[in-house]
Formats: C-alpha cells, sequence, structure tokens
C-alpha cells in the first residue's frame, strides 16, 4: 500500500513540476511579447510627434504662401482685380 501512494505521489510531483516549468516557460514568452510591444509603442510615439511637428511646418500660412507664389504663381488678390457678381445682372 504504502508502495503505491509512493508512486502516486511521485507521478504528482512529476506533473506539478512540468506544471511549473510550463508557466515560468509561458511566462518568459509573454514577457519578451510585452517588451516588444513597449517598444513598439515608444517608436509609434516618436513617429507621432515627427508627424505633428511636420503638420505644424507644412501648415503655416507663410509657407503655403511661399508655395502658391513658387510653385502655382498665384498673386495676391487685390481690390483692383476683384471682380463682383451682382445677381441677375447680365
Amino acid at each position: 500500500m504504502s508502495g503505491r501512494i509512493n508512486i502516486v505521489l511521485t507521478i504528482a510531483l512529476v506533473i506539478c513540476a512540468l506544471a511549473a516549468v510550463n508557466a515560468q516557460y509561458q511566462q518568459r514568452r509573454l514577457f519578451v511579447e510585452l517588451e516588444r510591444a513597449q517598444a513598439q509603442s515608444r517608436q509609434l510615439d516618436i513617429e507621432w510627434s515627427q508627424l505633428q511637428l511636420d503638420q505644424s511646418t507644412l501648415g503655416k500660412h507663410a509657407r503655403i504662401e511661399a508655395s502658391a507664389h513658387r510653385d502655382l504663381s498665384m498673386v495676391v488678390v487685390t481690390p483692383a482685380r476683384t471682380q463682383y457678381l451682382i445677381p441677375g445682372a447680365n
């Protein structure tokens, strides 16, 4: 009877040990995955900041006006060059 209990306890001990090893392996794997996700998050935050800076630079009025003058040969509208449309007039 004592031999059977020892065998059952030994099997239970081996199963518990294997479960502990498996749990530790899963924990390490998930930790590595978490570290990768955090690194990717930091990289995306850096990219987002850079894009916001680019957007604020590209959206400035002076830059847009200079680009319109240079690339599109546009000029500033003056009252002398403005045409007004009156409804019903031909």
